[in-house]
């Protein structure tokens, strides 16, 4: 299964570079990422990973995952040997703060299959713009650290302070990758940039809807519904090889998942990057752009 050894992406560089979509069950994404109707024994995690080679699992920021499921998982992706998962910690974590020794327990043994069959390469700490990089915070991640010392780590943060040099070495002491991101920039918000901490290099693009990015009115889909074009994608291509040159493994992740928008993106990004792989026909239909990444 996914304990077979890497091989070195075509893109001229040591690390793996592998991208992927934030997340892979969307009802919005029938009819465009997924056939409609979808055949019998239709599975939507075997299907995308045909074309991608990580999904950043959503749900175990919502709860930790039961060790059944992620098993499921595994024996749905068994014929990509190279395929990784990433997964977001449990919000109680990160955003109550509220987590006890037994959901640390719960999630980790979620975990253990991932983990036992090699295909867990993140797990990534997300933190909300209000996290600021003060004494209790950066006392809080190490405390992290220790918790799921077994992991490899990224921390993901919105708020400015954390680019502090400082910091991005104390980061790096404590072998916890950075995640570069892009999000609609307001006061204080986190810069595009391509900072590497560990051996883990990360990015995430979470889309430019600055209408209802801190809307309290706006749902998950509004939040998160951009769709890239190829030359804002571009610097962002700069950035990734800029990653994977001090990294050994590297992760890109689209979020802005609204109607399959992050599918579009990961090919044309994967288009800037490497060889293009044709997009499912369903996927240009809705989205005419990529009849222009097809191979020949």
């Amino acid at each position: 299964m996914c304990k077979l050894e890497l091989t070195t992406g075509d893109l001229g560089f040591g690390a793996m570079i592998r991208i992927g979509t934030a997340g892979w069950q969307y009802r919005d994404w029938a009819g465009n990422v997924y056939p409609k109707p979808k055949p019998r024994g239709f599975d939507e995690l075997s299907y995308l990973a045909n074309f991608f080679s990580v999904i950043e699992i959503n749900s175990s920021f919502y709860g930790p995952p039961r060790p059944s499921a992620a098993r499921a998982w595994l024996t749905r992706v068994a014929h990509r040997p190279e395929f990784r998962f990433t997964a977001k910690l449990w919000r109680g974590f990160t955003h109550g703060r509220n987590a006890t020794p037994s959901d640390e327990k719960l999630f980790k043994e979620g975990m253990g299959p991932l983990i036992e069959a090699g295909c867990l390469g993140a797990v990534l700490l997300q933190f909300p713009w209000s996290f600021k990089n003060e004494p209790e915070n950066r006392a809080y991640v190490g405390r992290l650290r220790k918790c799921f010392a077994e992991y490899p780590l990224v921390l993901e943060v919105r708020h400015s302070s954390w680019t502090d040099a400082d910091w991005l070495d104390a980061l790096a002491e404590m072998n916890i990758g950075f995640c570069n991101i892009d999000q609609p920039l307001f006061h204080r918000s986190i810069a595009p940039s391509a900072q590497s901490t560990s051996t883990i290099g990360y990015v995430r693009l979470h889309g430019r809807n600055y209408k209802q990015w801190f809307s309290a009115k706006a749902d998950v889909r509004e939040r998160y519904d951009h769709l890239y074009a190829v030359d804002e994608l571009e610097p962002w291509a700069d950035r990734v090889r800029l990653v994977a040159e001090d990294t050994q493994e590297t992760y890109v992740v689209m979020n802005n998942h609204n109607l399959g928008k992050a599918v579009v993106n990961a090919f044309e990004l994967r288009a800037l990057l490497e060889r293009p792989v044709d997009p499912p026909p369903q996927l240009v239909d809705a989205y005419p752009e990529l009849r222009n990444l097809a191979s020949p």
